[in-house]
């Protein structure tokens, strides 16, 4: 058995129709860059969350095939739309390439794929740039996925920013492809955060922590930072120093200004913004 590798590609932060929702300074949001982790052995790969426009999509494309590789299967690590609404795109150049996912995933993703649910949202933000085609998708049970006889695990671990996400464990990379578990320079999407969600979400941490993993992909990165399994930890600390700001009861203008303060360093104030939004003011996403 060949030894296997991983790359991930990194989709630029995408622009949103303006005029739905603004940062309180007037500036357009953008959605967080979104991480795609290619697995690939000696003839094919295994792709996890692709990205969800047609256009970052192709660019992901275009990058699978320079690697020569055949994609046999796509994973999806939970149901948010931005890592897997592009996955048409993907199965026009790889027909046999079979979608995969949890039994929880496919739910959340069936759910979300209605006219009724996904056209407030996605269709909204950004018109005419998402695949309509209905995606195919099978679920994955506990003996997981194999690649040139390599496994491939998913691990159920619960609630982190959305319910029934997983983590894809590669023993043999040591590699944890945590979707979003686990977030690394990017602020956090906290619009699920109360009721528990929270603490669901320190569950799940602890989970890919136990994993021992050396590498560990965010679902959401800075492109400019490594795939360190210390990301956990920060994730965790995010979590904390939200719950510490909410119990004070703040505006969303006082939990967005504190968050900031208290991590300047993270890219994307917009979902932060979203997420004091969702958490105080009753918006909702997806």
């Amino acid at each position: 058995m060949t030894a296997l590798k991983y790359e991930v590609f990194v989709t630029p932060a995408i622009a949103q129709s303006s005029g739905i929702l603004n940062l309180p300074n007037g500036d357009p949001m953008v959605w967080s860059p979104i991480s795609t982790t290619l697995i690939y052995g000696e003839q094919d790969a295994v792709l996890v969350d692709p990205p969800f426009t047609t256009d970052t999509t192709r660019e992901v494309l275009a990058w699978v095939q320079k690697t020569g590789r055949n994609l046999t299967e796509i994973y999806v690590t939970h149901g948010h739309g931005d890592h897997w609404l592009g996955a048409p795109v993907l199965l026009e150049h790889f027909p046999d390439a079979v979608v995969r996912a949890t039994a929880g995933t496919k739910a959340h993703m069936a759910g979300l794929a209605t006219p009724e649910s996904r056209g407030p949202f996605w269709d909204a933000l950004f018109p005419g740039r998402i695949s309509t085609t209905a995606v195919d998708v099978q679920v994955v049970g506990e003996e997981g996925l194999s690649l040139e006889g390599k496994p491939l695990i998913p691990i159920e671990v619960g609630h982190s920013d959305s319910d029934d996400t997983t983590v894809l464990w590669v023993p043999s990379l040591k590699l944890a492809v945590a979707g979003d578990v686990v977030y690394n320079g990017v602020h956090l999407a906290l619009a699920e955060f109360a009721g528990g969600g929270g603490d669901a979400w320190r569950c799940a941490l602890d989970q890919v922590e136990a994993l021992g993993a050396e590498f560990v992909v965010a679902g959401h990165k800075d492109p400019d930072q490594a795939d360190d399994p210390g990301e956990i930890g920060r994730t965790r600390r995010y979590l904390d120093d939200a719950d510490r700001l909410l119990q004070g009861s703040p505006t969303p203008m006082e939990f967005f200004d504190g968050m900031l303060n208290l991590h300047p360093k993270r890219i994307n104030p917009g979902i932060l913004w979203f997420s004091a939004l969702s958490l105080l003011a009753g918006h909702s996403a997806q």
